[in-house]
Formats: C-alpha cells, sequence, structure tokens
C-alpha cells in the first residue's frame, strides 16, 4: 500500500502541484527512506514513530538534507489529509531544523569575463561558449539551461523562453554576447554534435543527446580551473553572479525578481545581502580608518 501512495503523491505533484520532475524525483527519494525504514502502513504512522525515523536520518544525514526530508513528509501527509487517507496529520506539529542562512557565493566581474574568454577550437567549445553566456545573460536555472529546446530561443528578437519551476513560462532578453555566441552554435556547430539522429534539445552532449546537469557542472569546473578561478562555484554561482551584477549597475528588485522567476521577492532580497556584505568589504578594505 505504501508504494500505491508514493506513486499517487507523484501524480499529485506532477498534475496538481506542477512541479518539475527533478522535484518529483527528490520527495520520491525522500519517501522511498521511509521504506527502508519501517514496515508499518504509512496512514497508521504516530507522531513518535515519525519522530523516531527522522532521528535516525539525522544521524546519517547532513542538517539540511534533514531538513528537506521533513519538508517531504510536511508535504505527504498533507496530500495523504487532503485526500482523506488519514484523518488526523502526525506531522503537522513537528518543527523543521532551522538551518544557518549563508549568502551565495558569486563570481566577480573580472572572474565573469575570464570564465568567458573560452578559447574556441572545436563545436564543443562553441557549444560551452554559448551555454556560460547564455547563463549569465539571462539569469537561468541549470535545469531551465538543458531543458532549453532550438525553439525557445528567439534570435531576432533577442530572447528566451523559459519553463522554470511549476512549469511558470518568462520570457527573457538576451544579451548581444550570448546572442552572438548562440548564433554562431547553432548555425555552425550545432549539428556536428549528432550522433545517432537528430533531436530539438539546443544544447548537446559528447553523445549527441541532451546535456545533463551534472554533465554541465563537469563542463563549468573544468573550464573554472583552466582559467584559475579560485572562487568555489556551482552552476547556481552564475545565476547569483547575474542577479548580483544587475543589482550593482542599478536594476531594481521587482525587474532581478521578474527575470529569475521567483515568485515572492523575499527569495530575491538576499542579493540585497550580499551587495552589503561586498559593501562592508570595500569600506573595511579601502577607508583608511576602515581596518
Amino acid at each position: 500500500m505504501n508504494k500505491n501512495l508514493i506513486q499517487e503523491f507523484q501524480d499529485y505533484l506532477r498534475f496538481e502541484k506542477k512541479y518539475s520532475e527533478n522535484t518529483v524525483t527528490s520527495y520520491t527519494n525522500d519517501l522511498n527512506k521511509t521504506l527502508t525504514l519501517t514496515n508499518q502502513d504509512f496512514r497508521k504512522l504516530t507522531k513518535k514513530d515519525i519522530q523516531n525515523i527522522i532521528q535516525k536520518i539525522a544521524k546519517t544525514e547532513s542538517l539540511s538534507s534533514t531538513s528537506r526530508y521533513i519538508s517531504t513528509l510536511k508535504s505527504f501527509y498533507k496530500f495523504l489529509e487532503i485526500y482523506k487517507y488519514i484523518n488526523h496529520n502526525p506531522v503537522s506539529s513537528i518543527n523543521t531544523p532551522k538551518r544557518a542562512k549563508s549568502l551565495p557565493k558569486v563570481l566577480s566581474e573580472e572572474e565573469v569575463n575570464k570564465l568567458l574568454d573560452i578559447n574556441l577550437t572545436n563545436d564543443f567549445d562553441y557549444r560551452n561558449k554559448a551555454m556560460l553566456e547564455l547563463m549569465y545573460s539571462s539569469g537561468l536555472r541549470v535545469s531551465e539551461l538543458v531543458n532549453l529546446t532550438v525553439n525557445d530561443i528567439d534570435l531576432t528578437n533577442s530572447l528566451v523562453r523559459i519553463f522554470g519551476k511549476g512549469s511558470k513560462e518568462r520570457i527573457i532578453p538576451i544579451n548581444d554576447y550570448a546572442n552572438e555566441s548562440l548564433n554562431n552554435y547553432i548555425l555552425y556547430h550545432r549539428f556536428n554534435l549528432f550522433k545517432k539522429g537528430e533531436n530539438n534539445y539546443l544544447f548537446l552532449n559528447n553523445h549527441g543527446t541532451k546535456m545533463t546537469r551534472q554533465g554541465f557542472f563537469k563542463i563549468l569546473k573544468k573550464i573554472a580551473q583552466e582559467n584559475n578561478i579560485k572562487t568555489e562555484l556551482s552552476p547556481h554561482t552564475l545565476r547569483h553572479s547575474f542577479a548580483t551584477h544587475l543589482l550593482k549597475h542599478g536594476a531594481d528588485l521587482r525587474s532581478i525578481q521578474e527575470l529569475l522567476g521567483h515568485s515572492d521577492i523575499s527569495a530575491t532580497q538576499i542579493y540585497t545581502h550580499i551587495s552589503n556584505e561586498k559593501l562592508k568589504e570595500n569600506y573595511t578594505k579601502f577607508h583608511p580608518h576602515g581596518q
């Protein structure tokens, strides 16, 4: 029965909540952990039972992973409550441990320029250049980047159509650097990457199929190492850098929120904190009495 409930929950996340497949997979993996820790029917677990399971999870997982696990349980039992599988929600009064908030890492404008300074010698170089220029130009999530199709790019009007979290669509401008890089890649190099037939995905891996998030991360790390960039970075670092640099040069938070696809402006306000931290850092470093 538990597996049937998980399957129904997956359908609920996909079709009712409109969550992405990555999110559905993450929720499913968390619930599968529960399967390994109890043989009881999920509908009959008490608050004490669930607290014991959480304690077991916490012994082997990080605070971040444990918090995510509890959030998954809250969503799952809310689903069971909505669809009348349970009369009492045993998770509703369980608190999620608070994580210390840390500011996201961003690249300096100089570091971004170094990252984008790719020596173009083959089809893969042109692809990598186009991917990085587009990410920095438009602040895409890596999942949004790898799921783009050729039809999502409008080079004539310098626009990209993105389907973000919850399948929400947004149209974002592309700057001239990204437009030129995409044009070169699409017209002269993309078709050389096909192996066993064509597909419509914009960015292809060395097998001729859709670029994966993990594949992009490996490419990004390799380029950063080759360009001697010391800042610890991930694909999301480019998105953070995009927003922070926009704010630095005078963009308002509401515009940045729209560009990033944040449903709540509170998620965008973190970039104000980053800018303030940088301001303090520069003050301490350069003011005569700042030390």
